[in-house]
Order: C-alpha cells, then sequence, then structure tokens
C-alpha cells in the first residue's frame, strides 16, 4: 500500500514549472512543503496507531493460538468440560514462571515488575472465566476445521464462531471480535 507521503511527493514532483522542486528545494513555508509536511504526519499517524492496535491484539491472538494447538491434536469436537479443562490450562500457563519469581526474590523485598504482570493477569483471566471466557466454538466440527487453517492473522478471526465458556459449565454465543460481555 503506497503511503500518502509518496503520492504527495510524487505529485509535486510531476508539477509543470517545478524544476527546483525536482532537484529537492523548497522554501520552508511553500504549499507544497506543507503538504509533504501533513502527508508525512499522516503517515506518521498511521504507523503509530497500527502499532497501538497490534499491541492490543497480540493477547487475543496469543489465546487463539493456544487453542489451536489443541485443535490441531484433537481427531474430533470438544465437549464443554474439555474446553473448560484447555481454559483451566490456559489460565494456569505462567504458573512455573510465576513460582520460580516468587522463589527467587529475596524476603522483605518487593515483587519484580514481571511478577506483578503475571499476577494482574492471571486475576483478569481468572475474572473473565467466573463471567464467560472468549473461546472460540470447538463444539462444531466445522469452526474446529477453520480454527485449524487459522494463519494467525487478525482479520481472518471474523469467519470463526465464538462462544464464552464460564467455570459452572454454561456456554454463552459471542461474536468477533470481543467487546465486553458480548
Amino acid at each position: 500500500m503506497p503511503s500518502s507521503l509518496h503520492k504527495v511527493s510524487k505529485k509535486i514532483s510531476k508539477k509543470k514549472g517545478a524544476s527546483s522542486i525536482k532537484s529537492g528545494v523548497l522554501h520552508e513555508n511553500s504549499r507544497d512543503a506543507q503538504k509533504i509536511r501533513r502527508a508525512s504526519a499522516r503517515d506518521d499517524k498511521i504507523t503509530r496507531l497500527a502499532k497501538v492496535r497490534a499491541k492490543l491484539n497480540q493477547p487475543y491472538l496469543q489465546r487463539v493460538a493456544f487453542f489451536q494447538d489443541f485443535a490441531h491434536s484433537s481427531t474430533g469436537p470438544f465437549d464443554v468440560e474439555e474446553i473448560q479443562g484447555l481454559v483451566t490450562n490456559y489460565i494456569a500457563r505462567d504458573g512455573d514462571e510465576l513460582q520460580q519469581l516468587q522463589s527467587e526474590r529475596r524476603p522483605g523485598r518487593p515483587a519484580s515488575n514481571r511478577e506483578d504482570f503475571l499476577k494482574q493477569r492471571n486475576a483478569v483471566e481468572k475474572g473473565e472465566y467466573t463471567s464467560g471466557f472468549w473461546v472460540p466454538d470447538m463444539r462444531d466440527a466445522k469452526n474446529l476445521e477453520k480454527l485449524r487453517g487459522w494463519k494467525g492473522e487478525w482479520s481472518a478471526l471474523g469467519t470463526i464462531q465464538w462462544v464464552r465458556v464460564d467455570g459452572d459449565g454454561r456456554v454463552h454465543a459471542s461474536r468477533f471480535p470481543p467487546k465486553g460481555q458480548s
């Protein structure tokens, strides 16, 4: 995808009678220089927002990849108890690292940033599990095939059906992307 900066600079360089523009010399406050600055700022903003969006989507992509690994190893659809077991395994995935960090810490010392992060993430995921943990619907064979064929792209997740599974075994239909209690 060509950037707006590239389009603007190309258009300016093709101007009639723009020999000084082609050589790269522009007056500091000319209209063309202002167009180039605006296009550059626009490109920077789009890049910055894309990085933020990718960082926010990363936990969901990791979650789907975790469940995709189990989908590859299974032969048929999962029942609700198996999905609950997978969710419990997912929540406890950092237990070893958390235990190691706690054992390495000297008595009386505050917890490390990583330890605090793992505890907080674990608490948030446990809270989500009590109200309904957002997972791909692994009870349906067609949906399981879509999950197996997923290539790690955020945009491809819209084709997969989603559910919320809570700790009591209730399953509620959900949608993509997750927005609170969908």
